[in-house]
């Protein structure tokens, strides 16, 4: 981290400002070198100062350069944030005579990486700055902001607190056997204990089977035999031509993707080709595609055609997703109805007609506003989710351990696993490949 980097902040095209963010240790040193106002070795941290970038004694651009003095920044190194005219050209004329001065341009993630480093954040605030970015909801953004305010960090201290307070007396009653003070660590000691950390986890763990839908998008797959109206039925919820609609049955041969916001509601949306028995090899392929999207939904939409009778098609989809979270949507009313099926709703995709029955079936179904309810007790992402479940197994192991009268010292192996899991998801149990791999997935910028 003794290098200095910078990275265009704002997204790329034509706009009022353009920020261009800049870290280092000689970060100051070299804006000077082309920044014409006051000496920035000398300003104030946190303060705006007004200038002029200039190059080979021509003036590029003028421009406000915010100064953050270490510790006291975003990435807890000194920075500058260089506010310039928005036009594409000014700012990357701004950013290559950066590099020509001795910076180097910024890796993806990077400045949130170095963040992370100096203790500033910890990984699951680092997420949530990705999450707010992406926000697509109001829901979204709130559960975002909270990660960002440490909600997430201090749920996972707790627990590891908790575990750390039973590792430490076992720790005590095997080597130091003969301090009078020591807590004498049983297993009926550690039964009760053990127990309520795996309730509180099981408890986090269901709860975040809705909150990570709602910050990240409810997987969708609109699903059906050919020619029913799932391309249409696509457009419309997406209000934009975004599928090919034909009456040629097989017509979508792989999956459409789109994605929709209904309230705090966001759906990530698959038309799927039309699944049923054929001979061409291509829109095989597309079927099984189409099995796989039903596996990985959390929610299904199965369209069905309302002008024509059930036929061995319909039932096996239905018999297929039977123990999905599913929507029956019957389709093509504007024509003569031919299907009754309870709880199912109708609509007619080609006209527009039945968009808001559907949207109130789905907020029905989605159950995303209990989010509000879970006081904090949850997770944000699949990430945290698996190591969660990661630590829970570990003590799982230890409690059916306690039940057998394992030795002690064999049961705190699982505990601290436990433990372990659980410092992976804030960063503080991380290999170096795993927090590489966590902020490539940044913008340059951040």
């Amino acid at each position: 981290m003794q290098d200095d980097i910078c990275a265009i902040s704002t997204p790329y095209g034509v706009g009022a400002i353009s920020i261009i963010r800049c870290s280092g240790p000689n970060v100051f040193n070299l804006i000077n070198k082309i920044f014409k106002g006051k000496d920035l070795n000398k300003v104030k941290s946190h303060t705006i100062n007004y200038g002029h970038i200039v190059y080979n004694d021509k003036i590029i651009d003028e421009v406000l350069c915010n100064v953050y003095i270490a510790p006291h920044s975003f990435d807890g190194n000194n920075m500058v944030e260089i506010n310039c005219h928005g036009g594409i050209f000014v700012t990357n004329k701004i950013l290559s005579i950066l590099l020509d001065v001795g910076f180097r341009l910024a890796e993806r993630g990077e400045f949130s990486k170095r963040a992370f480093l100096n203790h500033r954040l910890d990984i699951t605030e680092c997420e949530s700055i990705m999450d707010i970015i992406s926000s697509t909801n109001d829901i979204a953004l709130e559960s975002s902001n909270k990660a960002l305010r440490s909600q997430t960090r201090l749920l996972i201290k707790s627990f590891r607190d908790k575990i750390l307070d039973i590792i430490a007396k076992i720790e005590v009653n095997i080597d130091y056997p003969e301090y009078e003070d020591s807590v004498d660590v049983t297993h009926d000691y550690l039964k009760p204990m053990v127990f309520e950390l795996i309730n509180e986890m099981e408890t986090i763990l269901e709860n975040s089977k809705i909150s990570i839908p709602a910050i990240h998008g409810i997987n969708s797959a609109i699903i059906g035999k050919p020619n029913v109206g799932k391309s249409s039925l696509l457009n419309m919820m997406l209000d934009e031509s975004k599928a090919i609609v034909s009456n040629i049955p097989g017509t979508t041969r792989d999956l459409v993707e789109g994605r929709l916001t209904i309230g705090n509601i966001t759906l990530n949306l698959v038309d799927t080709a039309g699944i049923r028995e054929t001979s061409d090899y291509v829109e095989s392929i597309g079927i099984e595609r189409s099995k796989e999207a039903i596996n990985k939904a959390d929610l299904i939409l199965l369209v069905l055609d309302g002008s024509n009778e059930l036929d061995k098609d319909d039932l096996e989809l239905l018999d297929l997703t039977k123990d999905k979270l599913r929507i029956i949507i019957v389709n093509k009313i504007d024509l003569d109805k031919k299907i009754d099926i309870e709880n199912s709703i109708s609509i007619s995709a080609i006209k527009n007609e039945g968009m808001d029955v559907l949207s109130k079936k789905i907020k029905e179904l989605t159950n995303i506003n209990e989010i509000n309810s879970f006081d904090g007790k949850y997770l944000n992402n699949v990430r945290q989710l698996d190591l969660m479940k990661k630590a829970l197994n570990s003590l799982k192991e230890a409690y059916n351990s306690i039940l057998n009268l394992v030795d002690i010292s064999l049961i705190e192996i699982d505990i601290k696993n436990a433990f372990d899991a659980l410092g992976e998801i804030t960063g503080e149990v991380s290999p170096d490949e795993l927090i590489n791999a966590l902020f490539t997935k940044f913008c340059l910028g951040k």
